[in-house]
């Protein structure tokens, strides 16, 4: 891994559509942006903050998430989410992230990621079928 640095950020964004609802994806029944889709777009904020760094065989895992969902987003509004790296253990990374749509912040949290040997780790995966 090319070396990081406390500070650098990453985003990713998307329109919400039917798909992404939380009737569509089963965390709830309304016709809102689901949960899970919103710590899905926080997780590639964070895997598109660090993925110029990463080489060879390297990729990051999530290890952990600890997020609040504040507000609710309809269909069709664009959301945003952004990804700091805030501290570096090793090869453990934190980042501070949060999501906002065109009205304002609707999550926020920490999210762990791992950095990891690409053939090893799915070796190590693999081998729980036998």
């Amino acid at each position: 891994m090319k070396q990081l640095e406390k500070g650098i950020t990453g985003s990713a964004e998307l329109t919400v559509t039917k798909n992404e609802l939380a009737s569509a994806v089963g965390s709830g029944c309304l016709d809102v942006l689901a949960t899970p889709v919103m710590i899905m777009l926080m997780e590639k904020a964070a895997c598109e903050c660090i993925a110029p760094y990463l080489e060879g065989d390297e990729t990051t895992v999530g290890t952990a998430l600890d997020v609040k969902h504040i507000s609710a987003t309809p269909e069709g509004m664009r959301v945003k989410a952004v990804a700091e790296l805030v501290s570096i253990d090793g090869r453990e990374l934190v980042f501070s992230v949060n999501a906002e749509d065109g009205s304002g912040l609707i999550g926020k949290g920490v999210h762990k990621r791992f950095l990891v040997n690409i053939r090893r780790f799915m070796e190590k995966a693999n081998a729980k079928k036998h």
